[in-house]
């Protein structure tokens, strides 16, 4: 495997830092990509060297972060349910600049239905559904009823501040997750 130059990948990061900082202050329709140069202290020929314009820059964030999620969930799957969400709320509280500007953005849709998606599919392979299953309720009626209950409130834990710390949020959610999808 070829080694990234480190300038490249130095260029790449201030790129990504300056553009969700940029998120937290502005309306995404509003971020300009000589906003993002001028934050980033490159000049708009090297963001460019580097994405075709700021949604394909949305676009490769949201696909690194839902691949660090998804990496998240491997291990977690030998773990019960409640050990494999810490992981998750410890992520979004590492990542927090990130989320909250990707959740609680209204320049953000695309983020919020990928991560729904991304969740929707973390469920349905993750947990065997049979509580709800043996009601008679059919599964694709529980994933749509919990994936958007969960990024919900992953939503309404970045809107209000984090009031509870990951390991709260996780043994919560567990134990939800836990009498409802078992």
């Amino acid at each position: 495997m070829s080694k990234v130059d480190r300038r490249i990948l130095k260029s790449r990061e201030a790129i990504k830092k300056a553009f969700v900082e940029l998120m937290v202050e502005k309306d995404f329709d509003h971020i300009t990509i000589q906003d993002i140069s001028d934050r980033a202290d490159l000049s708009r020929k090297t963001f460019y060297l580097h994405y075709l314009d700021k949604f394909n820059l949305l676009d490769k964030l949201i696909e690194e972060h839902i691949n660090e999620l998804r990496e998240i969930c491997e291990p977690a799957s030998d773990m019960n349910a409640v050990e494999g969400n810490i992981s998750w709320f410890e992520y979004f509280e590492q990542n927090y600049v990130f989320f909250s500007a990707m959740l609680a953005s209204k320049g953000a849709p695309f983020f919020r239905s990928r991560f729904l998606k991304f969740v929707v599919e973390d469920i349905k392979h993750s947990w065997d559904m049979i509580e709800g299953k043996k009601s008679g309720i059919n599964e694709d009626i529980i994933l749509q009823f919990f994936a958007p209950a969960y990024v919900g409130l992953v939503e309404w834990w970045f809107t209000n501040g984090m009031p509870y710390p990951p390991h709260a949020m996780n043994k919560q959610v567990g134990i939800l997750l836990e009498k409802n999808l078992s």
